[in-house]
């Protein structure tokens, strides 16, 4: 059994406590909107959230569920637009490399020296590499 379910179980005692005015009111127009029966499962349900929040060591008690499944799904749609467009660009890029290769007569050894080569401009470049920054390459 988890801690909210022995939570859920436990008999609840009743206490005083005091309040100013205004946070009663606060409590008041909110523990509707929070889907609470009363003003005490409103304010058991801050002290849990609050108490989660200074722990941190529990962020799924405090961080509501909509805020982690929202931010789940911007990554997840995020993931695909990046993992299409990575298919677009190699599909491009195996174009370009099967023409090239139909029209020029390139040796294994020049390929592979060529590759090395590329690998060394484009890490320079950080990774960005254009036709123009071939063009200057190739040019000298």
């Amino acid at each position: 059994m988890d801690k909210e379910q022995k939570r859920e179980k436990e008999v609840k005692r009743r206490f005083q406590s005091w309040f100013k005015p205004s946070i009663l009111e606060l409590v008041d127009k909110l523990y509707e909107q929070d889907d609470c029966r009363s003003r005490s499962e409103f304010i058991e349900k801050a002290i849990v959230f609050y108490a989660g929040y200074l722990s941190t060591e529990n962020a799924r008690g405090y961080l509501p569920k909509v805020v982690t499944s929202t931010l789940k799904a911007i990554v997840d749609n995020s993931d695909n637009r990046q993992n299409r467009m990575m298919f677009k660009l190699a599909v491009e890029i195996a174009i370009v490399q099967n023409l090239i290769a139909a029209t020029q007569d390139i040796d294994p050894t020049s390929l592979e020296r060529l590759r090395g080569e590329c690998v060394k401009e484009v890490k320079r470049l950080g990774g960005g590499f254009s036709f123009e920054d071939a063009l200057n390459w190739q040019k000298g």
